[in-house]
């Protein structure tokens, strides 16, 4: 069975220029000792929005993997799929994060719960639980099966994502979503529950740290136990989605693992676009220019942006900077306004979050951003292999940043 890496990181590339640069940090870790692998991943929606194509994804990560020497594994993720949505993902992809939050709370047939909590007399409580998570399981099920049969059973990474619902899962409805899994014969490595707290895009963590810390802990002695009691893999982890720039839950996230020898997934998913916009407003000159282009369109078509992202975006729109005022901006305040560094005075999540969004004006600029992208490729490279080594894999994996 193809087997995912005890560490590893989901990095998204929104426009697919930054691979190597993003590679680069994971070539600082393994100097450091400690082995992470890279999983590229590019939602179909990303892929509709930009008018990219999966094989995309898959061709500048090869592209970077040759260039660096990288000779560690590394994977491609079809995110967040379906039924619906699997075909063009099949052929490039070895790692497909399969989507049923939509189903979380869908009734199941009566006959299959009944089957369910006969199968699990162990599990307090399964019955409410399955009745909440058992369709969805079940969807997992046929989506795997209908990987399995087009790639081969063995042959890709499974994940489970549940985490885009209103509802965190405890880590006693873990356990019934892992019983299940195991029933529909799923051969699961990761899963993305829900957490307590918020995890907007691009911003950090807002919750009870303490309450997280213990939630995450009790979700890896539910694993644990799963592996142990239903024959699940034994290199299954947990999955953090949007966990880039979610800097307060590292340290707890780092002390946790050892306790449990336990691995761990987590995506950053957009959090390589906005070090593309730091990047091209630090070169100055047009680059500084289309950053500001950028904002001002944003800004002007905010409300049709954030629409599809309001459960995980807070914008204070009343104190947006107007377009006029980024427009006088030096290269040292659009780049303090959007660089994740609360101790700044110039930044501003505002700004950051619905530039997050914002991903869809730079591609209808087409090749104009994109060569844009090879003008700026210093300034942003930089940037983007930094932000990933020493905001995010460092202090996570490695040690304080």
């Amino acid at each position: 069975m193809l087997r995912l890496s005890k560490y590893s990181f989901g990095v998204g590339d929104r426009f697919g220029h930054q691979a190597r640069a993003q590679l680069k940090a994971f070539v600082l870790a393994a100097e450091q000792g400690v082995d992470v692998v890279p999983v590229w991943n590019k939602s179909n929606r990303e892929h509709t929005f930009i008018g990219s194509e999966p094989v995309s994804v898959r061709n500048a990560a090869l592209a970077a993997v040759r260039e660096l020497n990288w000779t560690k594994p590394w994977h491609v993720d079809a995110d967040h799929i379906n039924l619906d949505t699997v075909e063009r993902f099949l052929e490039p992809s070895d790692f497909f994060t399969i989507d049923v939050a939509h189903l979380i709370g869908k009734p199941a047939a009566p006959a299959d719960l009944d089957a369910f909590a006969a199968r699990h007399p162990e599990l307090t409580g399964a019955a409410k639980t399955a009745a909440t998570y058992l369709a969805a399981v079940q969807e997992a099920g046929r989506i795997y099966r209908h990987i399995a049969s087009r790639k081969g059973e063995g042959n890709f990474i499974t994940e489970v994502s549940m985490d885009e619902t209103d509802d965190p899962q405890t880590p006693p409805e873990l356990l019934v979503i892992l019983a299940a899994i195991a029933d529909e014969r799923i051969p699961i490595q990761t899963i993305a529950p829900k957490f307590t707290g918020r995890f907007n895009k691009g911003v950090d963590y807002v919750g009870d740290i303490a309450q997280f810390t213990r939630e995450f802990e009790g979700d890896l002695v539910v694993i644990t136990q799963a592996i142990r009691e239903y024959g699940l893999p034994d290199n299954l982890k947990l999955s953090v989605h949007s966990g880039s720039d979610k800097f307060s839950i590292y340290e707890p996230i780092r002390k946790a693992l050892p306790k449990f020898n336990a691995g761990l997934h987590l995506k950053t998913a957009g959090t390589t676009w906005l070090e593309e916009l730091i990047g091209l407003a630090e070169a100055g000159g047009p680059g500084l220019a289309i950053a500001k282009e950028i904002y001002a369109e944003a800004y002007a078509h905010s409300e049709e942006l954030c629409k599809p992202y309001a459960s995980v975006i807070d914008i204070d729109y009343a104190k947006l900077p107007s377009p006029a005022t980024v427009a006088a901006w030096s290269s040292e305040q659009f780049t303090g306004a959007m660089r994740h560094d609360a101790s700044n005075p110039l930044y501003d999540k505002s700004v950051r979050q619905l530039l997050h969004v914002g991903f869809k004006i730079a591609a209808k600029m087409g090749d104009r951003y994109l060569n844009m992208l090879d003008t700026c490729e210093e300034s942003i490279s930089r940037n983007v292999t930094y932000n990933l080594y020493n905001r995010h894999i460092k202090p996570l994996l490695i040690g304080a940043a």
